[in-house]
């Protein structure tokens, strides 16, 4: 937006990056003043700072650092949520077999819920912050993952969950930022209670 410092701190960083943008990610650099994205992509902050692989927005979440930025728009070069449905979720968690493919932070999301979609470039950046620790992914509790959604009780959109050792723990802070969603995925999730998951009704 205009009459705006910290807008120009992050122009003037981005001038300093754009080589380095455009020769190791082969990408553009645009800038959009007084834009409807911002309301989209992180309506709580101006200026946002996007990276958008294949179509998919990755809202950067860091201090204004030149090195940090290329750092972590290199390292997440593909998107990093994975998409889960019915059919692949219980053979990608392991929900209630042991968890032998890590623990899950999973958003259940649908097609037609705006808020949901104002959350997909912030659930990039929980991704990109949580990959080395565990599995972040999205399910549309409407469609390909109405199964799963009943099976976990989940009735409303955006819902959050952790799957971490055969439990399941719902995250219900009222806070949709980063941070928050990070630290309760390595730490407050202690402070949620812990549920069985349910065996798929085709295992009972």
């Amino acid at each position: 937006k205009k009459d705006c410092e910290q807008c120009d701190n992050y122009e003037n960083e981005l001038i300093h990056l754009r080589e380095d943008l455009v020769d190791s990610l082969n990408a553009w650099v645009v800038k959009a003043v007084n834009s409807q994205l911002v309301r989209l992509y992180n309506p709580s902050k101006e200026p946002a700072l996007v990276f958008f692989r294949h179509g998919i927005p990755l809202l950067y979440d860091g201090p204004l650092n030149d090195e940090l930025i290329l750092h972590t728009f290199i390292e997440n070069k593909e998107p990093v949520v994975r998409e889960l449905s019915d059919d692949n979720f219980e053979h990608l968690t392991q929900a209630s077999s042991g968890a032998t493919t890590g623990d899950w932070f999973i958003m259940f999301y649908s097609t037609d819920c705006v808020d949901c979609q104002r959350l997909q470039a912030r659930w990039e950046a929980v991704g990109a912050k949580l990959k080395s620790r565990l599995n972040v992914a999205r399910i549309n509790r409407q469609t390909s993952g109405a199964v799963t959604a009943r099976r976990l009780e989940i009735r409303d959109v955006p819902t959050f969950v952790l799957l971490r050792q055969g439990k399941l723990y719902r995250y219900i802070i009222p806070k949709y930022d980063v941070g928050s969603f990070a630290a309760f995925a390595t730490d407050w999730y202690k402070n949620a209670r812990a549920e069985r998951i349910p065996v798929p009704k085709n295992q009972l």
